[in-house]
């Protein structure tokens, strides 16, 4: 991994020098916009719709658009003289219970690596926040932006998710919230339990999924690029509507009990097809081995002796 930022985390009167990572990234497959017909890859140019001229990056500024259609235009040197007391340092604020944040706010995650001379305050700081089972609210500046964040412990790394400010969360403005809520039978919420605690995991173990959209495309590609023939997949059945909420639930109850039982163990004893072929060939060559082979003479039988009177 490479750094992308050089800071500090400020923890009081402690200033601990560190390191930003990226801790997720994308792996969608990366596809190019081309010419269906020849394949040439498709580019764009810059153009000024005042002059009609193409325009270099090195003379690209930011501008603020009015309601009238008037252009505002920022530089980056007037950007960069803009007050900004959070650019290099992380500003640890207050402390909170971790389920106090509701994750609909978190925005990007990050890793944050001590600096060589700063290891000690680093673990000191991690090793407190994991006791006291709260994460850090602070404040800090990444790429022109200053967001809100929380510090956390995960796999003894300190790791740094930014926030939306409160104004980026919607509200669900729904019309259904408006209306008078629907009656729920007891039967219905009981099933609906029901269905949860049989779909229930003591953890999440995010190993057991996998992205099928992108191991296809994958497939497609080298497929593609072997010169062999694609197939286009099954279609998905679309599910129908659901007319009777009872029956569906129960129905998804029994399907999740299904699918979680165990497979059921082999009889002992028993041959599956391969085996009993394999037998069926020995059988056959044992019979063939025995009519190429000289039928044996039948022992005499001995007579048995007389009885005397």
């Amino acid at each position: 991994m490479r750094a992308m930022w050089k800071g500090s985390v400020s923890f009081g009167l402690v200033s601990i020098p560190i390191q930003l990572y990226a801790a997720t990234e994308n792996k969608n497959v990366a596809l190019r916009q081309v010419h269906e017909a020849d394949g040439g890859r498709i580019q764009y140019k810059r153009f000024c719709t005042v002059d009609g001229a193409e325009v270099p990056y090195a003379e690209i500024a930011k501008g603020y658009e009015l309601p009238d259609g008037e252009m505002v235009v920022i530089t980056d040197a007037e950007m960069a003289e803009l007050p900004l007391s959070s650019q290099r340092t992380i500003d640890v604020l207050e402390f909170v219970p971790l389920e106090s944040i509701d994750p609909i706010q978190y925005d990007r995650t990050y890793y944050l690596e001590p600096q060589k001379n700063a290891v000690k305050p680093y673990i000191v700081l991690r090793d407190a926040l994991h006791k006291s089972s709260q994460v850090a609210v602070a404040k800090v500046a990444v790429r022109q932006r200053e967001s809100m964040a929380v510090l956390r412990v995960h796999a003894d790394v300190l790791v740094m998710t930014t926030m939306l400010w409160p104004d980026e969360v919607r509200e669900p403005d729904f019309p259904f919230l408006r209306d008078d809520p629907p009656q729920i039978r007891p039967q219905e919420l009981s099933m609906a339990g029901s269905l949860i605690d049989s779909l229930g995991e003591p953890v999440f173990e995010p190993e057991k999924y996998r992205d099928h959209y992108r191991e296809a495309l994958e497939e497609m590609i080298e497929a593609k690029v072997a010169g062999e023939e694609t197939t286009k997949p099954a279609a998905v059945t679309a599910k129908a509507d659901v007319v009777d909420l009872m029956a569906a639930l129960q129905a998804s109850v029994d399907a999740a009990k299904k699918s979680r039982e165990p497979a059921p163990a082999k009889v002992a004893g028993s041959r599956t097809a391969v085996s009993k072929a394999a037998a069926s060939k020995t059988d056959e060559s044992e019979e063939d081995t025995a009519a190429e082979k000289p039928a044996k003479k039948p022992a005499a039988r001995k007579r048995a002796p007389k009885k005397t009177a």
